[in-house]
């Protein structure tokens, strides 16, 4: 399936792996720290036009509002430059979302696209059927000055899906668990391409999940069909002619997965890397926690805000445990609040941040302090990732990490 949309993009009939290509762009993705360094290429190489101001999208999500005069700065100089282009697609704070959330529910990508992004979970709008994937801030600068960026061509990996998901079971559990199956360089450069019955069970919340982690297995992209589910999503939505790319019956995998989703349990990632998983009966009730954060471009979307409100519902988050909830979008935080949800979350005990990537980098809205744990929806747990390099952060669903608020412990939302 990549292979053929590269090859469309490339304007060939066809390429195989390993191949070199230069390939049309859709979209090119900055944000509020990305975008200032490929500012800085653009004006260093001597452009003086973006290629289509409409094609371009800059989010400022990570430190905004912003959380010191460094993070103004960077704003301030992406803001001048998108006034200077008059850049369709800048998103500032009060219309701002999570940039993996914010751009799929904008209509700004969809299936059939190419996409490249200073961001290394650009990856997420696979969900719909596009290429998509994280690039360095040079290659943004020329992405944004000629349309056109080069690529090697992945090798591809077949996930195969059957059965559905049990209850407390989403998204975030489908892709820790292959994660921990194949190892965070498992899928190195290549495109991680689900198929299977599997897939019709699955939301498009679930999708964007899913694909948003690649990168955590090393992939170059994740890939998903495209079909009623996607349909369905982009209408009156994406601004663009769908196109649809299916992978040939006799098309080469290095290697085939199969996961069944009927037998998938919770899913948690141990620090300090996303494949260290134990299923959910392996861990609960072991480990005593400081922090949740429900939220990031990982699991920040409606179905997320509501499996933690109701989990929440009528019960309070534990003594000396701290609850971060962050809505990934300005209309996702709206409907969250019209359904009630937000009362939920207050009543419990727990904060309600404006939308901002925030505590996933470390950044702000949640910084961790040394020794302290967090059980967090967003994809990452390395080292230092969330604070202190003496902290701990545990990757799960947002079901985990609302039943882990309650407890104190990592607990598993089935036994509350």
């Amino acid at each position: 399936m990549t292979q053929k949309l590269l090859a469309a993009h490339a304007g060939l009939d066809s390429v195989v792996a390993g191949q070199l290509i230069e390939a049309k762009l859709d979209l090119c993705l900055g944000n509020d720290i990305t975008a200032p360094v490929a500012i800085n290429e653009f004006e260093k190489h001597g452009a003086t036009s973006v290629y289509d101001r409409t094609r371009i999208a800059l989010v400022m999500d990570h430190f905004t509002p912003n959380k010191d005069i460094k993070a103004a700065e960077q704003v301030k100089q992406t803001r001048a430059f998108a006034s200077k282009y008059n850049i369709e697609n800048f998103y500032d704070v009060g219309r701002v979302g999570i940039e993996h959330a914010l751009l799929p529910e904008q209509g700004l990508v969809g299936p059939g696209d190419c996409i490249i992004g200073a961001d290394s979970h650009t990856c997420t709008y696979g969900a719909l059927g596009a290429f998509s994937t994280g690039v360095g801030s040079t290659d943004l600068a020329a992405g944004m000055a000629t349309g056109k960026t080069w690529f090697k061509v992945p090798s591809a990996i077949q996930v195969v899906l059957t059965g559905k998901l049990p209850p407390f079971v989403s998204g975030k559990d489908v892709i820790l668990h292959l994660i921990g199956e194949i190892g965070v360089d498992g899928a190195l450069y290549q495109s991680l391409e689900y198929t299977g019955d599997g897939v019709k069970a699955l939301s498009m919340d679930d999708r964007l999940c899913i694909a948003n982690m690649a990168i955590e297995a090393g992939a170059k992209n994740g890939i998903f069909p495209v079909d009623e589910t996607t349909m369905a999503y982009i209408q009156n939505r994406f601004k663009r002619e769908p196109v649809v790319f299916e992978a040939d019956a006799d098309a080469e995998y290095t290697r085939i997965v199969t996961i069944n989703l009927d037998t998938l349990r919770p899913t948690v990632s141990f620090p300090h890397l996303p494949d260290n998983t134990r299923t959910i009966d392996e861990c609960k009730n072991t480990v005593k926690i400081d922090q949740v954060i429900i939220g990031s471009c990982t699991n920040g979307r409606l179905e997320d805000m509501r499996m933690a409100a109701e989990i929440l519902k009528g019960r309070k988050v534990a003594d000396g445990v701290r609850c971060i909830v962050i809505p990934a979008t300005q209309e996702i935080w709206k409907t969250a609040m019209h359904e009630g949800l937000f009362d939920i979350f207050v009543d419990a005990g727990a904060a309600v941040s404006t939308p901002t990537c925030g505590p996933c980098l470390g950044g702000h809205m949640g910084v961790l302090a040394a020794g302290e744990r967090a059980v967090s929806t967003t994809n990452r747990n390395f080292v230092g990732r969330m604070g202190h390099v003496d902290s701990e952060v545990y990757l799960a669903s947002p079901a985990v990490a609302a039943a882990s608020a309650v407890t104190g412990y990592i607990t598993d939302p089935a036994d509350l």
